[in-house]
């Protein structure tokens, strides 16, 4: 079968006949009318969002997807501004992106790197978008980052949480806002060691997929550094629903702590499994059992109600902090759709607006001159005290919150306590550091070649 080849706009190159189901590595080539991939020739820029709208992560998807309408919103002059009015950065006027109304695409991940990389094909090459956004698992993120790459458009991640995004994986066109997993483990391990001790044994179900394997690493290393020994780590599928069978095996272990490095759906079922099999109240080694979730959410909070009481982990961002664009983001949500954002709205409004900043600061729509822009930018303002956008790997430095299951919320939202900002300093580290190695930013396409 011949290969088939697009131009930008999804123009057939050369001729191929394709078979129901079959995918084809698809070639981009940019069109000899164009400086580079998609630039804008009218009064309007598109942007992609493509996000999980069904799938085990579904529930961050819908909140990425109205966060990233509320940022349009903004960026073209409609509603209060939102972080604009915070952000460090003044460049951003409300009149658009460059002076060109934003629009934007959507797409669904179906949280799955092949419809993800089909969904984002199609926004770059059917609809002209210049910036693809989104997502809300690593395997899709890695997966479009790498397609953005080939394309010569820019990738702003959205919740990507694996190492691996910015390690061996990261891309001279992609940039993460989000933190990773050593970034979690770094802010998480001090606190456990501190509340539940030194001498503990960790029983470890991980997603079977590249966040999940980098988080656990990361900390399982962190932990155990700490004292703590990983008594055994039991990979689940990404589609597993009923966790009961990877449970069970889990009381007469002797581990004392039950770590879930599962996120969405399957942290909500892999919990809920937990505390119908007593382990909350169970004693084991002479020591109160311990269930640990290391990356939380507000949305999976809400999903696991009750069980998360106590329950500690790591979060990118939360509604309840109190710095200006904080307050100022979560009374934009808030009016506009009745409730607090999650974190993964948070850090996806974010993206939108800096990438916006980056064109206005370049000049241009250019993916190189953007990510010129984007690297080693320094900025506050967007909820995170002081961020910096490191050219290294693309990766953003910034404070991580330690949170816990309230006690006692006060509303349905009101379910994870801050009990700890996490300085910037204790969570960064060096470019070459053993669980980002491998892997180069390599050069920055714009799709001209």
């Amino acid at each position: 079968m011949s290969k088939l080849i697009m131009n930008r706009r999804g123009v057939l190159k050369s001729g191929a006949v394709l078979g129901a189901g079959v995918a084809l590595p698809t070639i981009f080539t940019a069109s000899s009318a164009a400086a580079y991939t998609n630039e804008p020739t009218g009064g309007t820029v598109t942007l992609g969002f493509n996000v999980p709208q069904t799938g085990a992560y579904a529930d961050e998807g819908a909140d990425e997807l109205r966060a990233y309408m509320l940022a349009v919103k903004h960026l073209n002059g409609e509603g209060d501004g939102g972080m604009m009015n915070t952000f460090s950065s003044k460049e951003l006027k409300g009149n658009g992106i460059l002076g060109k109304k934003v629009e934007y695409v959507t797409g669904d991940t179906q949280t799955k790197s092949d419809a993800a990389r089909a969904s984002a094909q199609s926004m770059i090459q059917k609809d002209g978008a210049v910036m693809i956004t989104g997502g809300s698992s690593s395997g899709v993120a890695i997966a479009v980052q790498g397609l953005c790459q080939e394309a010569g458009i820019i990738f702003m991640a959205g919740l990507t949480h694996s190492n691996d995004t910015t390690g061996k994986d990261k891309k001279a066109n992609g940039f993460r806002h989000f933190f990773n997993g050593y970034m979690s483990a770094a802010a998480l391990a001090p606190v456990l060691a501190d509340r539940y001790g030194t001498d503990r044994k960790a029983y470890h179900l991980t997603a079977d997929y590249t966040w999940g394997w980098t988080q656990q690493a990361s900390i399982a290393a962190a932990t155990e550094a700490k004292g703590w020994e990983t008594v055994a780590n039991v990979l689940t599928p990404l589609t597993t629903t009923d966790f009961s069978s990877y449970v069970a095996p889990v009381i007469n272990s002797g581990a004392d702590v039950l770590v879930l490095n599962h996120y969405g759906g399957n942290m909500i079922n892999s919990l809920t499994s937990a505390v119908q099999f007593g382990l909350k109240d169970k004693m084991v080694n002479g020591k109160k059992f311990e269930i640990v979730v290391p990356l939380y959410s507000r949305l999976m909070a809400k999903g696991a109600g009750e069980n998360v009481k106590g329950i500690f982990g790591s979060t990118n961002w939360h509604w309840s902090l109190q710095d200006e664009g904080s307050k100022a983001f979560v009374k934009s949500f808030g009016e506009e759709y009745g409730f607090p954002p999650s974190q993964a709205a948070h850090t996806v409004y974010c993206q939108t607006l800096l990438y916006a900043d980056a064109c206005e600061r370049a000049g241009t729509f250019n993916p190189c001159g953007v990510a010129e822009a984007l690297e080693g930018f320094k900025f506050s303002g967007l909820g995170n005290g002081d961020v910096e956008y490191r050219a290294d790997d693309h990766q953003c430095f910034k404070d991580v919150l330690v949170v816990q299951g309230k006690e006692n919320p006060t509303s349905e939202f009101d379910l994870l306590e801050v009990v700890e900002v996490t300085p910037r300093a204790q969570v960064e580290y060096a470019p070459d550091n053993e669980f980002f190695a491998g892997g180069s930013l390599g050069q920055c396409n714009d799709g001209s070649a």
